[in-house]
């Protein structure tokens, strides 16, 4: 039996902590809106906290995780307020800001980890099981649970991932017999789960992705062992390349023919619609530089675009440009840039300190902590993310979420040196 029950001793805000940090990996794509669950619960939890009478003492380096949410949150209320936007666009902006006060809770009553990794490798069989019988049941096209493709099968990838991420903390647990086989359980579900939405974008950043789980864990493996896995990964690589049921076959050719077409002058297809709304997306960031065009504003200055001769018809079909760094340049010009780059690069700076560290708790959640922003980075070159809601919980609440947890495991292994 897996030991992820709450200890006797355990406070039942610590429960609460773990039930809602559980529900976050669990159901965030088996559910209508499921990742607002945990996250929804994360939030008033952190609400209580606030008024609980245990003082939070922040670091220099939570000031800075809290702030880059902070102030990308605002850049984007900013650009609202100046163009008197309706308050509706207020929605997004604002949970990256909101996601902050559960910073407390995770602090002031830790989740235990064992919740964390168990609700990870279930959200990631579950999501399989759900892609799979809409994809091979249902008859789908494309897997897509109940939200955008792209998003599904993205975050998917993404839950996959943090099971890998996970394995270093169960190959240390006293029961890793059923844990590590339940985090590799969770990672090729989160894996197939992208594979059968054929969302290519969270394909292409792999060998980053892998460069960083090699970075965390090669000194785990001897070069055999290295090896062995490595011919493993080509060979499983290949086998879901020539399985039709997946898709991924067609999906690649697909990306190869849309190549093709826009060359020839057809921008009628999924790349090239991405490549026509970059290049109109570029024209747009050097005439306003600067402040950018706003974000009531970017639809109608696209159609002028199209007036002019200068873009695609197609262009005016989206309200983004399908990619992150010229979404949030075109709409709120160098502000929105450094903003975006301030969210990826300060997580990613500070978790990546722990990648090699002997403690593989730490590890592990570092290493976490280091694939949320890679990943996102490699989401945002085909998808605007950050314009979907599901991209906006999954971010901001798990980057609160694992700088919480690895906070709290530096500081008690610090209080156990001490003593």
């Amino acid at each position: 039996m897996l030991s992820i029950t709450a200890s006797s001793d355990q406070p039942d805000s610590a429960l609460y902590t773990s039930v809602a940090v559980f529900l976050l990996g669990a159901i965030a794509l088996v559910v209508q809106t499921g990742y607002s669950g945990g996250a929804t619960l994360l939030f008033l939890g952190g609400i209580y906290s606030l008024f609980a009478s245990r003082k939070l003492v922040l670091s220099r380096d939570d000031m800075l995780v809290l702030g880059v949410l902070v102030l990308f949150g605002l850049v984007q209320i900013l650009d609202l307020l100046m163009h008197q936007a309706d308050l509706r666009y207020l929605d997004k902006p604002l949970r990256f800001i909101l996601a902050t006060i559960a910073f407390a809770l995770i602090r002031k009553f830790p989740p235990r980890l064992s919740w964390l990794w168990a609700g990870l490798a279930l959200g990631g069989m579950l999501t399989a099981g759900w892609a799979g019988y809409q994809k091979l049941l249902l008859q789908a096209d494309r897997a897509l649970g109940h939200t955008h493709v792209i998003q599904f099968g993205n975050i998917a990838m993404l839950t996959g991932l943090f099971c890998l991420a996970g394995l270093g903390w169960a190959g240390q647990h006293r029961q890793r017999h059923l844990w590590v086989p339940l985090l590799l359980a969770g990672a090729v579900g989160g894996v197939m789960g992208s594979l059968l939405s054929g969302s290519r974008g969270g394909w292409i950043g792999l060998p980053l992705v892998l460069l960083v789980l090699y970075r965390a864990y090669s000194d785990c493996f001897s070069t055999r062992l290295k090896v062995v896995i490595a011919v493993l990964m080509v060979a499983s690589a290949i086998g879901v390349y020539q399985t039709p049921q997946l898709g991924v076959q067609q999906r690649v050719h697909a990306a190869f023919n849309d190549i093709s077409l826009y060359r020839e002058g057809n921008s009628n297809t999924s790349l090239g619609a991405r490549f026509e709304m970059w290049r109109a997306a570029s024209q747009l960031v050097m005439r306003k530089p600067l402040l950018g065009w706003g974000e009531i504003n970017y639809e109608p200055a696209m159609r002028k675009l199209v007036a002019q001769q200068k873009a695609n018809e197609i262009v005016t079909e989206f309200g983004h440009p399908h990619n992150e760094m010229l979404n949030a340049t075109a709409k709120r010009g160098l502000p929105g840039l450094l903003s975006l780059l301030a969210l990826y690069l300060v997580p990613l700076r500070l978790f990546a300190r722990g990648l090699r560290s002997p403690d593989m708790t730490r590890r592990a959640l570092a290493t976490a902590g280091t694939l949320l922003p890679v990943a996102y980075i490699d989401f945002g070159l085909s998808q605007a993310f950050f314009s979907h809601n599901s991209g906006v919980m999954i971010y901001a609440f798990w980057l609160v979420v694992f700088w919480g947890c690895y906070r709290n495991v530096c500081e008690q292994r610090q209080g156990q040196t001490q003593s």
